[in-house]
């Protein structure tokens, strides 16, 4: 179920058999600095100018192969955006000592003058950030200006720069099961930008990823998994098409079984990025709902018209629409349907939230909804997530 900050929570679970369990990992690598010893373990956790380099219209690279030599020279274009993020946490331990904890994670330049892209649990707790190019070249003191308050992600900035090289972002609503992708990421913290190749395994995954000890537990829906191996220290690198097209970012791996590896798509943080090349700051977009996506079993249920969507629920704990929110403005009801935003159908080509993520705060789109059977078309203004 989707809540008003576009998170998901499942309405219905299945039983698990725990001798069964896939336990997900977020794939960053904390190194712990204590008493001049070296711990390694799993983390559980101004104004631009330049426009970001999107795909451009008309145009879609996931329905490209890698072809023979291919692999070399796109991760040798794509890795000249990747960077390697080290941060410093203090920490104290169980007797009240104090020590240093570094960690190790991975990011993408997404524009020129500076602007990267990781992961929000690379960051997190951080007092220092330093990010390191493909060439080597370090900066310290790096600034953290943005985060998603409902996804795993978050964004820096290197101040004065100006001539990085941003890499091209593609379209994850377009990406279908079985096509060729590589991941490039900061292999164990200390294997800079090292290329992995696969394929897309699956859609629409939903996970909760944690630390190796079950702690710091996250929800994260609407994944992309991929068999092309994510290690710690990848988080926050580039899921890329056989076009060169980033099309998700590494976030978390399976410590249980070889090959299983999960990605946000790229297109639910596009609508903060375009902000904050455009005015330095971003807040996620908001349309105020609670909503469950519709699979067969939940249209089944429901008696649902439709096999795909999102519908809009309410429990005895909160309304499907929330006061005063985008959706209550533009007169969204319980149990309406949203089955498309500008014409992209839900569950198809990405969860509501993610579809909704691709616009900034002030995009008026056109929501498809059924309501009592029928197709209505309902426009709505999105506004920037509440503080």
């Amino acid at each position: 179920m989707e809540n008003q900050t576009g998170e998901v929570v499942d309405v219905k679970q299945k039983p698990t058999n725990n001798k069964n369990t896939l336990v997900i990992v977020l794939s960053v690598l904390a190194l712990l600095f204590s008493c001049g010893g070296l711990i390694l373990g799993w983390l559980g956790y101004e104004k631009s100018s330049t426009p970001i380099t999107f795909l451009s219209s008309g145009t879609d690279g996931n329905s490209a192969n890698f072809t023979e030599g291919s692999i070399a020279d796109i991760a040798k274009k794509v890795s000249k955006s990747v960077v390697s993020i080290v941060t410093s946490t203090k920490v104290t331990n169980y007797f009240g000592q104090s020590y240093d904890s570094s960690a190790a994670g991975t990011g993408i330049i997404v524009s020129s003058d500076g602007y990267i892209l990781t992961n929000k649990h690379v960051i997190n707790g951080a007092t220092k950030v330093t990010v390191v190019l493909d060439d080597g070249t370090t900066y310290e003191n790096v600034e953290v200006v943005a985060t998603d308050p409902i996804n795993d992600v978050a964004f820096l900035k290197i101040k004065d720069v100006s001539d990085l090289t941003a890499a091209t972002l593609g379209d994850s609503k377009t990406i279908s099961v079985g096509q060729q992708v590589i991941a490039i990421g900061n292999a164990l913290g200390q294997y800079q930008n090292t290329v992995t190749a696969g394929i897309v395994s699956g859609t629409g995954r939903s996970v909760t990823a944690a630390d190796s000890n079950g702690t710091n537990a996250e929800k994260l829906t609407d994944m992309i998994q991929t068999d092309a191996a994510i290690n710690s220290g990848n988080s926050g690198g580039p899921l890329v098409n056989a076009a060169g097209e980033v099309i998700g970012i590494n976030t978390a791996t399976s410590s249980t079984a070889e090959n299983v590896g999960f990605a946000i798509p790229i297109s639910s943080v596009k609508g903060m990025l375009a902000q904050l090349t455009e005015s330095g700051q971003a807040k996620r977009t908001y349309l105020g709902v609670y909503s469950v996506e519709i699979t067969p079993e939940v249209a089944k249920a429901y008696e649902l018209p439709v096999s795909t969507g999102a519908y809009l629920y309410s429990s005895s704990t909160y309304s499907a629409i929330v006061k005063n929110s985008p959706a209550s403005k533009a007169g969204l009801k319980e149990k309406d349907i949203v089955i498309a935003v500008n014409g992209t159908k839900v569950g198809e080509a990405g969860s509501l939230a993610d579809l909704i993520g691709e616009y900034k705060p002030g995009d008026t789109v056109q929501l498809t909804v059924v309501r009592d059977g029928k197709e209505n078309a309902i426009n709505v203004t999105l506004e920037g997530y509440p503080e």
